[in-house]
């Protein structure tokens, strides 16, 4: 498949047979809009399930199984940020396009209106909208030379010192130089796309999505001269914790998914595919930005 760095031109959803419903469970307004989303694609002959986790959608299956996911033609997402996030875990990697509708706060992910969802659900299936794609980082712990956990982040890969009240010692590595070590609350590992999330309430830039590289942040640092860095996306950065009584949590995506001790090596990297993001041809980064996050606004 040829793509430009940022858009896919030769995936068509035309003739699309298989959707899945990634829906907000706690907000009646995203439950009756999948209600509604669902019977709307099946007059059009599409299969719809429901993602794992939330209600069964009436008419639909829970889609389960990489080898069910595989076969989905594109994921809806009706929520927020946490709800898109939601459904990368669910394809976990795979290049099937998401396309989400704010029924959030934020919505930075989300970034389609909700009012316009069966005119852009049209040109969807009229391949009328385009296909983005973002970088996704890699995850890996490894104790004691094996393999612990392998995860999937479109955001953010954070190590964390969670319940424990020392701050954390943690060395950075870009492969084996080391870079520098840092004492702190947490330290943010950040794709572009998760540039504007927990990296930018800590302090950290903001990268266009087309950029490819790794943002490393610290959280309320301890040293005045600890700053974030920007490193090439073809590099792979390691993290240790430093010290014989070191302790944290491993955050992906804003899901804790495992405690980390000083025998463990965090190795994040750039994925070997990107995700694909559906949005509207008009969709604007800088807009987004200045709609959402009041860029550029003067005090």
């Amino acid at each position: 498949m040829k793509s430009s760095v940022t858009e896919i031109k030769n995936i068509s959803l035309k003739e699309s047979s298989r959707v899945a419903i990634v829906y907000r469970s706690h907000s009646e307004k995203a439950v009756k809009m999948a209600k509604d989303v669902t019977a709307w694609l099946q007059t059009r002959n599409i299969e719809v399930f429901t993602a794992p986790g939330q209600k069964l959608i009436a008419k639909t299956k829970f889609v389960r199984g990489e080898k069910m996911i595989s076969t989905l033609s594109f994921v809806i997402v009706l929520g927020g940020d946490g709800t898109y996030l939601r459904a990368v875990r669910l394809i976990d990697g795979s290049q099937i396009p998401v396309l989400g509708f704010n029924m959030g706060s934020l919505g930075f992910l989300t970034g389609s209106p909700a009012d316009k969802i069966f005119d852009i659900l049209g040109g969807v299936l009229e391949d009328k909208m385009t296909i983005h794609t973002r970088m996704l980082l890699q995850a890996q712990v490894f104790r004691k030379g094996k393999s612990k956990l392998r995860a999937i982040a479109l955001n953010d890969v954070v190590i964390e010192r969670g319940a424990y009240s020392q701050l954390i010692n943690i060395s950075i590595h870009k492969e084996k130089k080391l870079v520098s070590d840092i004492k702190a609350d947490a330290l943010i590992i950040s794709s572009p796309t998760g540039s504007t999330a927990y990296n930018l309430a800590a302090g950290g830039p903001l990268l266009d999505p087309e950029v490819k590289a790794l943002i490393v942040t610290p959280v309320a640092p301890h040293s005045l001269t600890s700053r974030p860095l920007i490193f090439p996306a073809h590099r792979k950065l390691v993290f240790r914790l430093e010290g014989k009584t070191q302790k944290a949590n491993l955050v992906i995506d804003g899901q804790e998914l495992t405690a980390l001790t000083t025998e463990d090596e965090i190795v994040v990297e750039k994925f070997n595919a990107d995700h694909l993001l559906i949005e509207p041809p008009q969709t604007n980064f800088f807009h987004l930005l200045r709609e959402k996050l009041k860029f550029g606004d003067r005090a």
